[in-house]
């Protein structure tokens, strides 16, 4: 296999995988089964993923985790808003 598409495969699925999580919040209004502690590992990881690439000028790096932060922040706002709910 191609290793660029290898690469390519690997960074769209990786950070689409809170895609459905985010669809589910939003569906039901309901966060109950969100561990609010994993959201912030996550952003932490993604967000030193980020600063890496941008240390490596790796722009593929840079965008896919840039994008997984984005829908863990987003997933991290909705749990404030939605947890006592």
């Amino acid at each position: 296999m191609n290793e660029n598409i290898l690469g390519i495969t690997a960074a769209i699925l990786t950070s689409a995988s809170m895609l459905p999580q985010l669809i589910k919040i939003l569906k039901n209004k309901n966060v109950d089964d969100l561990s609010w502690i994993t959201l912030l590992i996550l952003i932490v990881g993604v967000s030193l993923w980020v600063w890496y690439g941008i240390i490596k000028d790796e722009l593929p790096i840079i965008l896919s985790n840039a994008f997984s932060a984005l829908i863990n922040i987003t997933l991290l706002i909705f749990y404030i808003i939605f947890r006592n709910k």
